[in-house]
């Protein structure tokens, strides 16, 4: 007892008793996945039938159940003094100082009485039916036209429809609803008629009880609250309190919706008996809501071996340098990940109390990267939540995450990286200007226009529509299929730039702009861009084939650098204001009205438009949804020059010595600290986002610092090296990997991956793995493609 005494007494400092808003990670290891449970639990009798969901929620009353607990467990608690792993049973503290006695006591029972971190971070209590108010519920104009709802006997009046029927609560008309990826749901009637009106409100009939209904806005493009809905109905003739409900609500479509993701089953595969595989290698990984894209990304990451050799072969030396909280320890948590997919500890087959169902075979208990996914997403406004994300943007954020981690040692993403050269040809001079800049995808552009099936689309369409006319079945889906040689031509084909500034000319000129590779990687990762907007800026996917080759030649697009025959643009940078417009520079109004109807603060969109040189509205379009999270997103368009709003800014504050002091401990300049935080109203989080986006003219700059006679010591950070660390080689690769996706959007659906382990293809559907007997390449979203040794 001396002993122990001793032992306490010696890290009574480090005691501490967790307080409200503490993370207490007490359900999962910090450095693995195992859990306080173990494997030789009993399993409990009997369970229970599961409820039918009826809200798009899980762990509330009506929605998705949290799976229960099949096994009792029996509780132990002591505690455990390291590194010297001195065990003390919790009764085991009589007799010690009084002091030592209520310190660990009440550490214990705060430990044991709070919420996980992990429960915490879990879709626990997720309600996907919360819902907000309207902007327009309190200002709804409704007209003054006599139109009475009855109370039943509802039909599209353009199409007949007699379901999936909403009502316009400004002129009461009633209209169907949008047509599903299914060819399920109405005509777009609803939709259309807001297009033509501007109406904004609409409810569906069939959801209208006395507690609410279904109420959608078409501006705001989302299910809203509508407050003064009883009276708006009434206007109608409606009375709330003597309506029933007849038709299904959004939500309970959603759930369906949901719960029909097996149907899908040419990616998935589902439709051939697949042969699970366990082991190595092998592991699923849980869904946590929504988490498909995560899961899909980083299997393909671990099937890289600069990521295996980074991140897991180094395992030990990371786990031992880890701070004192590893749960924010960025290297210790992609360790663990990819430990935990790689050792073949976890990829063991689900268990279960009777037989499994057909689609069940192959699933495992897997992984579930917590802790993980918490790390990564902190801070950003949507992977930090559980709504479905891109994957591509998810590579890209984790790619840029480890590009953070890596600074001055071993860096994985060189696999990926490369440098693009674009040359930019002044028609009116035929001078040219060439740039380079880092990269991590090439992205393919889609000529639907090439497709080889032509007369079959064209067919199927006339069918469509003649079925739709008739409410006749939809006929069987014909996919266009494009030729990957016509991407490949598409990405190389020169492209217009319009009011280029031209510095040969010191005036707008019109450019081409060709587009080359000047390295080649030794993973190259290409997206298919089959997402795009549609003109009214609703987000819709392209359903296409393009026949992925397996081996794959890109030498051709190589670039070539300034030619012999070729004449450079002076190196001038251009006016802030050029010399044909006024000190104010003319804006777009056009754009920026299409901007603000879309919902958008008036300064956003008018920084936008002026930030994209009046280049039209998809270019404004996409600076708004890039600066979407800057905290000066909304505020008033300055210029440099002067000291208003629509002028500048005089004299910004200083960049503070402590953001100065962080940036520098990273491995940068002082200097260049210092103008990043300048470029970003001295944000923090956006001045290392902004360096690592401009390196190439920051080590530009270092250089020429450096030739014009300044020290190193002047321009650069010695630890710095000159330019990002590029591999280069052949331009001849072989496919290993894709990641496809099922759905309309990036924003719904699923993502599932395939990947070539020892000659064969393996599909990677979260938790389950197997042997893929037929891998859909054709319709791939992201392909990864390893180089070829020569």
């Amino acid at each position: 007892m001396a002993e122990l005494s001793e032992a306490l007494l010696s890290v009574l400092p480090s005691i501490r008793v967790p307080k409200a808003g503490d993370r207490v990670h007490k359900d999962e290891c910090a450095f693995s996945f195992d859990t306080p449970k173990e494997e030789d639990a009993n399993s409990s009798a009997g369970d229970p039938p599961r409820k039918k969901p009826t809200r798009l929620a899980i762990g509330v009353e009506g929605g998705f159940d949290i799976p229960e607990e099949k096994y009792e467990y029996d509780e132990h608690v002591k505690i455990v003094i390291l590194p010297e792993y001195l065990d003390i049973p919790r009764d085991g503290l009589e007799g010690l100082p009084d002091m030592v006695k209520d310190r660990v006591s009440s550490a214990i029972e705060a430990i044991l009485t709070a919420d996980s971190a992990s429960r915490k971070q879990e879709v626990q209590a997720w309600d996907g039916e919360v819902r907000r108010v309207s902007r327009h519920a309190f200002s709804l104009q409704q007209l003054p036209n006599g139109v009475r709802i009855p109370p039943c006997g509802w039909k599209c009046t353009k199409c007949d429809m007699r379901e999936n029927l909403w009502l316009n609560m400004t002129d009461g008309s009633i209209l169907c609803g949008r047509r599903y990826f299914d060819g399920s749901g109405g005509n777009n009637h609803a939709v259309e008629h807001y297009r033509e009106t501007g109406y904004p409100l609409a409810v569906k009939l069939g959801t209208i009880t006395p507690d609410g209904a279904d109420v959608y806005s078409y501006d705001e493009d989302d299910m809203v609250l509508d407050p003064n809905l009883a009276e708006h109905l009434s206007h109608f003739g409606i009375d709330m309190l003597k309506m029933q409900k007849t038709d299904k609500t959004m939500t309970e479509l959603e759930i369906d919706m949901n719960q029909r993701i097996g149907e899908w089953e040419l990616i998935q595969e589902s439709g051939v008996q697949l042969k699970p595989l366990y082991g190595p290698g092998y592991t699923g990984i849980r869904n946590l809501g929504n988490s498909c894209y995560l899961n899909s990304v980083v299997q393909v990451l671990f099937s890289i071996p600069d990521f295996q050799r980074k991140y897991v072969d180094k395992l030990e030396k990371i786990f031992r340098n880890a701070p004192t909280d590893p749960t924010q320890d960025f290297s210790t948590q992609v360790s663990k990940l990819g430990h935990g997919l790689l050792s073949g500890e976890y990829s063991k087959p689900a268990s279960s109390d009777g037989e499994q169902q057909p689609d069940q075979k192959g699933i495992q208990d897997g992984i579930a990267p917590r802790m993980f996914k918490s790390l990564v997403g902190k801070g950003h406004p949507e992977f930090s939540t559980n709504r479905q994300q891109d994957a591509q943007e998810f590579f890209l954020h984790f790619i840029n995450m480890v590009e953070r981690n890596c600074r001055s040692s071993e860096n994985p993403n060189e696999v990926f990286r490369f440098l693009v050269e674009e040359k930019l040809k002044c028609l009116a001079t035929e001078k040219v200007k060439y740039t380079q800049r880092v990269d991590y995808i090439m992205q393919l552009p889609v000529p639907m226009e090439a497709a080889l099936n032509k007369d079959e689309l064209l067919e199927y369409e006339e069918k469509k529509r003649q079925a739709e006319a008739e409410k006749q079945p939809l006929p069987e889906l014909v996919r266009a299929k494009v030729p990957f040689s016509s991407c490949l031509e598409a990405y190389g084909a020169p492209e217009q730039v319009d009011d280029f500034w031209s510095t040969a000319l010191q005036a707008k000129s019109v450019a081409l702009k060709t587009t080359r590779f000047a390295s080649f990687p030794d993973y190259l990762v290409i997206q298919i861009k089959k997402f795009t907007f549609g003109l009214d800026w609703v987000p819709k996917k392209l359903d296409v084939s393009i026949e992925m080759p397996e081996e794959l030649d890109i030498s051709a697009l190589r670039g070539t650098g300034l030619q012999p025959d070729e004449e450079e643009m002076p190196d001038i940078a251009p006016p802030l204001v050029t010399p044909d417009e006024p000190k104010a520079p003319m804006l777009d109004e056009s754009v920026i009205t299409q901007l603000v109807e879309m919902g958008f603060p008036m300064d956003a969109c008018r920084k936008a438009v002026y930030y994209t040189g009046n280049s039209g509205v998809e270019a404004a379009m996409n600076w708004v949804m890039s600066h979407m999270d800057d905290p000066d997103f909304a505020n008033p368009l300055v210029l440099p020059g002067s000291s208003g709003p629509g002028s500048t800014i005089a004299c910004p504050d200083p960049p503070p010595e402590d953001s100065v002091d962080t940036i520098v401990s990273m491995g940068f300049s002082r200097d260049q600290a210092m103008k990043a935080l300048r470029a970003t109203n001295n944000n923090l989080e956006r001045a290392v986002d902004w360096i690592f986006s401009h390196i190439d003219d920051l080590d530009a700059e270092a250089a020429m610092d450096i030739s014009e006679g300044r020290s190193a010591a002047e321009s650069i950070s010695e630890s710095v090296p000159v330019g990002p660390k590029v591999r280069d080689g052949p331009g001849k690769y072989q496919l290993f990997a894709f990641i496809s996706h099922m759905g309309t959007s990036t924003m719904c659906g699923h993502y599932v991956c395939h990947i070539k382990k020892n000659g064969r293809w393996v599909i990677y559907n979260d938790q389950k793995v197997c042997a893929s007997e037929k891998p859909p390449k054709d319709l791939g979203y992201i392909y990864f493609y390893q180089r070829i040794p020569s």
